[in-house]
């Protein structure tokens, strides 16, 4: 737990959410995922998900409470169907738990309408491998977290936290078991109920819930983007997955530093268009990049590289439901050579590459027991690059071609003449699925 004195009460859960974010970042580096104990934890979560460039969706747990005394806690309902009752209070009150079928009942068809209403014909988000983090605006009691909590845990998260604005500390000490980590802004000792510790604490509709929760989706049929950190051997490497609402394959994009460059976005936005999931990354960290710039050459190797861009291929086809297929990759400047190598080191994922500039020769080790096609992109007729690129394509062990892209040093500050090479990509990627 970790509780610091904050300024209360909070203006609304937005703000909360917000609070949240910073002390939440530690722990959401593998592919995170919020989720949101509806209603009230909705908000909330739509602002931290917001802040660290995660995917957000609904948890949806139901508290039991006492036959005729609703308010009264002394249990919780999952979204599996799973009841956690609190048996402790339970044997205070000297309540079996036969006493609650009823109540139990009507929450179940209650828990069934919320989620048709939350999430639809949505399939519930994948949790095994990720950082989960879920949020609600306080807890009081702790039931519905310790369900929530008990439910993700059987689904193999990478890592559990709790995050919320506000809770009782005998809450919280009690959820301890029950989250790799609990991040809580405030414990005051008097605390009696979650709503005094806001200003603005109104009730909310299932309306509210679900105008949230699509303004957080972005719009539909768009391809909303989700920031992940793919651990890569020591290094973490940074990026951006983004799907089509139909998708028929998937591609990562890989450059040595510069994902969010204009021609980047725009080529991988083009590749989305034609039906695939992108993952964009950065294969250097900011350091190594400056080491590069400096040194004017390579600051990691293209073994190294290609290391990680395997990685990212087999997190992208193992812990993803986007990547049914072997994938094509993308590989600009210092990560064309990287792409390469990495289409040798695992042949049974990749079924084709691309490789845009860099220096593709510096592959040699490689290229032999490359089998995949291979489309080499020049951006110059300078007559040393293209021998070079030549040399290397002689040395594929699969089909290759080789192009120059006329004008290309002119179309870097040009987002559509990169969208047009983007199609060309998606193009390759289709002969070759």
């Amino acid at each position: 737990m970790n509780a610091l004195p904050v300024s209360l009460p909070f203006t609304d859960r937005a703000e909360a959410g917000r609070r949240l974010a910073d002390r939440v970042r530690p722990y959401a580096a593998a592919d995170p995922l919020v989720l949101a104990l509806p209603r009230g934890g909705v908000p909330v979560a739509a602002q931290l998900a917001r802040a660290l460039g995660a995917e957000l969706d609904v948890l949806v747990v139901r508290k039991i409470g006492l036959p005729g005394h609703a308010e009264v806690g002394v249990g919780a309902l999952a979204e599996d169907g799973r009841a956690c009752f609190d048996d402790d209070a339970l044997a205070r009150l000297r309540v079996p738990r036969e006493a609650l079928d009823d109540v139990v009942r009507a929450e179940r068809v209650e828990l069934a309408r919320r989620l048709e209403v939350y999430r639809g014909r949505r399939p519930a988000p994948r949790v095994a491998g990720r950082d989960v983090i879920v949020v609600d605006d306080g807890a009081a009691t702790g039931g519905t977290a310790r369900a929530a909590l008990r439910t993700l845990r059987r689904s193999r998260p990478a890592r559990l936290t709790l995050a919320v604005p506000v809770a009782a500390p005998q809450a919280v000490a009690a959820l301890r078991a029950e989250a790799d980590h609990v991040v809580v802004l405030t414990c005051p000792e008097n605390f009696r109920a979650v709503g005094e510790w806001y200003r603005d604490f109104t009730q909310l509709s299932d309306a509210d819930v679900t105008s949230a929760l699509e303004s957080a989706r972005g719009p539909a049929g768009g391809a909303a983007e989700r920031a992940v950190r793919i651990r890569a051997g020591g290094t973490d490497l940074d990026g951006e997955l983004a799907a089509p609402a139909s998708v028929r394959g998937a591609a990562v994009f890989a450059v040595g530093r510069g994902r969010a460059e204009p021609s980047v976005r725009a080529t991988a936005a083009a590749v989305r268009e034609a039906g695939y999931a992108t993952l964009v990354l950065d294969l250097l960290d900011a350091e190594e990049s400056a080491a590069a710039a400096a040194e004017g050459g390579a600051a990691v190797s293209t073994a190294d590289l290609a290391e990680r861009l395997d990685a990212a291929v087999r997190w992208l086809r193992r812990s993803t439901d986007v990547a049914g297929r072997r994938v094509g990759l993308f590989g600009a400047g210092t990560a064309a050579p990287a792409a390469i190598a990495a289409a040798a080191r695992n042949p049974g994922d990749v079924a084709a590459v691309v490789a845009f500039g860099g220096r593709i020769d510096l592959a040699e080790d490689a290229l032999a027991r490359v089998r995949c096609p291979v489309l080499v992109l020049l951006p110059s007729a300078d007559s040393f690059v293209r021998e070079l690129a030549e040399w290397a394509v002689a040395r594929l062990g699969g089909p290759a071609e080789l192009r120059v892209v006329a004008g290309a040093e002119a179309m870097l500050a040009d987002a559509e003449e990169w969208h047009g090479a983007g199609t060309a990509v998606a193009h390759w990627f289709d002969r070759h699925r």
